[in-house]
């Protein structure tokens, strides 16, 4: 079954990886690449998957959407390093720039294709997503998912509570998690199993694509700055989204209203979820286990298809 899906990113070196499992498994179809603010400022995510989707020998187009979030100041994460791909360049020239803004992007392709066909795939702030629903509400009726990678409900990374996606803009993170299409929140509770230890790693490098030796040397840094940090080795958030769209039996989840902590001291940013007994209509759900072995064979697997 070919999903087709528009990504949302701010490339990041899990953003790259997650583009890379996305442009070579045969049942996605990237139908858009829009940027948004993140990991590091517009100009710079939106170079890198511009570079990005050249190398991979993406067509679908790729546009720039929003340079801050909806109200906060803008603030970079330290794990991606300078560059947002861990200093390592893409040795690819820039697809040229949808002259359209990525919030018309998400709009213009979910009006444009059959309802129920799309699914969104944030794996970034969730700037541009809240943007395209306030500007054109019937978009809800049309996605047939949300799949976004952000949140969690045990703990944080950017402060005890608060995962960096939903801290950078919890405004448009709260506006996302309030609409009524289908949404899977996979969280730092399920993206930290995907831990690119060094076996891991081995198993990248024996692929032996140009594709597989430039993940391996993003991820290389990534993973050191991820260590400074008291991990064993990098979790890889960003593929596990897509991942979740191509197979869902990979990843078990459980249903659970979720609000985003706006007004809290401590706890701004944070995606609580509510286990205690869901309506069977509850629309949103997050990501509990992950099946890390199959996940990985997902990405050797997509390495090995692409160039």
């Amino acid at each position: 079954m070919t999903h087709t899906i528009l990504l949302d990113c701010d490339p990041g070196v899990d953003d790259a990886v997650a583009l890379m499992l996305a442009a070579g498994h045969p049942d996605i179809e990237l139908a858009g690449i829009t940027t948004v603010a993140g990991n590091r400022p517009l100009d710079e995510v939106t170079e890198n998957a511009r570079r990005l989707a050249r190398f991979l020998g993406v067509t679908a187009p790729v546009a720039a959407g929003c340079a801050r979030p909806l109200v906060r100041t803008p603030t970079w994460s330290t794990v991606h390093g300078d560059s947002g791909l861990g200093g390592v360049e893409v040795p690819a020239e820039p697809v040229a720039l949808d002259p359209r803004h990525g919030v018309d992007v998400i709009i213009e392709t979910l009006l444009s294709r059959p309802v129920g066909t799309v699914t969104l795939v944030p794996i970034g702030p969730l700037t541009n997503i809240a943007m395209a629903v306030r500007k054109e509400p019937g978009i809800t009726e049309r996605v047939r998912e949300v799949v976004l990678m952000g949140g969690g409900y045990h703990a944080g990374n950017r402060t005890a509570v608060a995962e960096f996606n939903i801290l950078t803009d919890p405004e448009a993170a709260s506006i996302v998690f309030g609409e009524p299409w289908p949404l899977t929140m996979v969280g730092l509770d399920l993206t930290w199993q995907a831990l690119a230890t060094p076996e891991v790693l081995a198993r990248l490098s024996a692929v032996g694509t140009e594709s597989a030796r430039l993940a391996v040397a993003m991820i290389a840094p990534y993973g050191e700055a991820y260590r400074a940090h008291r991990f064993t080795a990098a979790p890889l958030h960003d593929p596990c989204a897509v991942a979740y769209v191509i197979d869902p039996t990979l990843i078990t989840t459980r249903k659970a209203p979720i609000t985003v902590e706006l007004t809290g001291t401590a706890t701004l940013g944070m995606t609580v979820a509510d286990f205690r007994d869901p309506d069977p209509q509850c629309t949103t759900q997050v990501a509990v286990e992950l099946d890390i072995e199959r996940f990985w064979d997902l990405v050797v697997d997509a390495l090995a298809r692409l160039p």
